[in-house]
């Protein structure tokens, strides 16, 4: 068999698994209707005469949601059933996109119905991520487990970015933004009837702790756990605390200043933006695709911290770039490696961290690493009034690299992934 013929198989081979193909469908169909409400909510937030500011208020009352309800998300996946729970935030966010499709129709929608919708979105999301993650290690095998999340890796920036705000806004300029939102619904709907169809397995619904047959504990004893669980495993600490350190120096950077890059260096429109958002999109995808076609690599903290360091590296250069091929080739280049380090992290996750953790890990680690996005981006704007935008981008691109090697010395990563060989199926599940 040709080495092309090998990979195309390990990235199919997860599908053999009925409840698993099930389950990544609705993922898809959920991602999808997430890419149609970022258009859709735009312009109902327009049609009501809204501006900026308006428009951050929605999408600050969704990432608001996501983050004060994601640790509760995860004590709740390693508690309750996570078949259940993903079929209940499907249910719940038809409610919400229907009640908001008739606020719309019937023209009584008020801005503050579009706050409540964003910030129930973005609490959907904080209980529907971590019942997937864990989920999946109850689903599939564990070498099958990379191939699914280069496929999540991949649906993110085709499905979310491209094709969702694509239907999105030709249903918004064809006929109204309350149309499109209708459309968010129906795509609840049908991933209802498809979670529904997963097989009633007892290790989709069993309580996550570790005792299934004793009383679940208190939720603030199971956050104690997963909180106690990450201090105390190396690579696990370690690994967040650089994730915090570089999502807070790039993130801002990335998306606060990199449209004046595009318009002051480059001479370009948000066409030109587009474009350049685009190809972080295509490098997302084919990182994934290409992490997801390859065997587990054998040293995987060491793949895995190198791809994160060297991506962000050539982000000390944007501040630089004089021709549009230039931004396109950084930002190919990032988001090819950020997929690749973040598919190999989340298999890490489901095949490391003991099964009824992984609810409660899974929402730390999405906690950790947003919570100071916001902040980063509120620092971002006032920054560059003091430092040029290339003394930025150099801050940006040099700071993880160099995180991210005193993470890789502290961790000991290097003798940790020799310890804890993943690269054979024969390993077991979840290792500490």
């Amino acid at each position: 068999m040709s080495r092309l013929q090998d990979s195309v198989l390990r990235l199919v081979k997860p599908f053999a698994h009925r409840d698993y193909a099930l389950l990544a469908s609705s993922l898809i169909i959920s991602t999808f209707a997430a890419g149609m409400w970022a258009v859709a909510m735009v312009y109902q937030v327009r049609r009501l005469g809204g501006g900026p500011m308006e428009l951050s208020m929605v999408a600050t009352a969704s990432s608001v949601g996501l983050l004060a309800l994601v640790l509760l998300g995860g004590i709740l996946a390693d508690r309750y059933s996570c078949r259940r729970i993903v079929i209940f935030v499907q249910l719940l966010s038809l409610l919400i996109m229907s009640a908001t499709t008739v606020l719309a129709l019937t023209g009584v929608i008020e801005l503050w119905h579009l706050i409540v919708t964003g910030f129930l979105a973005g609490a959907g999301s904080a209980f529907f991520y971590p019942a997937y993650s864990a989920l999946l290690p109850r689903m599939l095998p564990p070498e099958d487990l990379l191939a699914a999340n280069g496929l999540e890796g991949t649906v993110r920036p085709v499905v979310h970015t491209a094709i969702g705000p694509m239907v999105a806004g030709f249903l918004v300029a064809a006929v109204s933004p309350a149309h499109a939102i209708a459309g968010i619904a129906i795509c609840h709907l049908i991933a209802i009837f498809v979670l529904r169809t997963i097989a009633h397995r007892k290790e989709y619904d069993a309580p996550g702790h570790a005792d299934p047959q004793a009383a679940a504990p208190g939720v603030l004893r199971q956050l104690r756990e997963g909180v106690g669980y990450t201090l105390r495993t190396g690579w696990l600490r370690w690994t967040l605390i650089f994730s915090v350190i570089s999502v807070f120096t790039f993130i801002g950077p990335f998306e606060v200043l990199l449209p004046f890059i595009v318009s002051d260096n480059l001479g370009g429109d948000a066409k030109l933006f587009g474009y350049t958002l685009a190809f972080f999109g295509a490098g997302s995808a084919i990182g994934s695709l290409l992490i997801a076609s390859s065997k587990f690599p054998r040293r995987y903290l060491s793949v895995m911290t190198a791809c994160w360091c060297l991506g962000t590296l050539p982000l000390a250069l944007v501040g630089y770039v004089d021709a549009a091929w230039m931004l396109f080739a950084i930002l190919l280049l990032f988001g090819i490696t950020d997929a690749v380090g973040m598919v190999i992290w989340g298999t890490l996750l489901q095949r490391r961290v003991p099964k009824h953790l992984l609810g409660r890990i899974s929402s730390l680690d999405f906690f950790v690493s947003l919570a100071l996005m916001p902040l980063s981006m509120a620092v971002a704007g006032p920054l560059s009034q003091l430092m040029s935008l290339q003394a930025i981008f150099i801050i940006a691109g040099v700071a993880s690299p160099l995180f991210g090697l005193l993470a890789w010395r502290a961790g000991k990563f290097a003798r940790d992934e020799l310890q804890h060989p993943l690269d054979s199926a024969a390993q077991p599940a979840a290792q500490s």
